[in-house]
């Protein structure tokens, strides 16, 4: 039965999708596992080891290394460099993610893989979505979500005066579905770009990545929340 199932994906994965993007999206997504590696690589640094932790050297670097890799346009000679600029850039991702997963731990460790699975799937379920949906199906939606993305950043401006535990919640959750729904539209970008030309594949793996790191930060908190009341209603 997997072996069939994996089958009838492969046939239509290869029917309804033209090879050069076929291709792309395999080398979007072989960076992408590149920089899940390298982040969980730089999460580990700061937990378990005295060299390095999250702090403003880290921020500096990881804003540093994605403007280098923006900036280094892709002349098809310097794959390696770029390639390096990314695995930088998603080390100190990790990095700058320690803080929250030293929260989650002491909270209960067993959310952090509760919380990747959790991100895998919805990260999965709505890419396959928009690679086999009708083309540009979803790339209405970059409006919708820009305005959103404005409305997080109000709410969590406001929240720094406020401290209100209800817009911190609205905060987390509107970020949830807008990070998921970030996916959707990436995704397609993505697709579209490559069909225009665009063979940037490195470049395209960085928005996938950003996604996923925002829909796992914030499950990884709503989960820990969660624990945390659920342990408060025990006692």
């Amino acid at each position: 039965m997997p072996t069939t199932t994996f089958r009838t994906f492969a046939r239509s994965f290869g029917s309804k999708i033209e090879k050069p993007v076929r291709t792309h999206l395999v080398n979007v997504y072989a960076c992408l596992t590149v920089s899940m590696i390298a982040a969980a690589i730089g999460a580990y640094v700061h937990l378990f080891t005295n060299f390095l932790s999250a702090g403003l050297f880290t921020t500096l670097g990881a804003t540093g290394l994605l403007l280098a890799l923006m900036y280094t346009q892709d002349n098809g000679k310097n794959r390696s460099l770029r390639i390096s600029y990314l695995v930088g850039f998603t080390f100190f991702t990790g990095l700058g993610i320690g803080p929250v997963l030293e929260y989650v731990i002491h909270v209960d460790p067993s959310i952090i893989p509760t919380a990747f699975l959790a991100s895998t799937l919805v990260f999965t379920s709505f890419s396959l979505s928009a690679i086999f949906a009708e083309r540009g199906k979803w790339l209405y939606l970059g409006g919708t979500l820009m305005s959103l993305l404005s409305v997080l950043m109000c709410l969590s401006l406001a929240n720094l005066f406020l401290g209100s535990e209800l817009i911190f919640k609205s905060y987390l959750y509107l970020g949830l579905a807008l990070m998921s729904g970030f996916v959707l539209y990436d995704t397609q970008l993505i697709m579209e770009k490559r069909r225009a030309g665009d063979k940037d594949f490195i470049a395209h793996s960085v928005d996938l990545f950003v996604d996923f790191i925002g829909i796992f930060r914030r499950l990884l908190i709503i989960l820990a929340q969660k624990e945390q009341g659920s342990k408060k209603r025990k006692d």
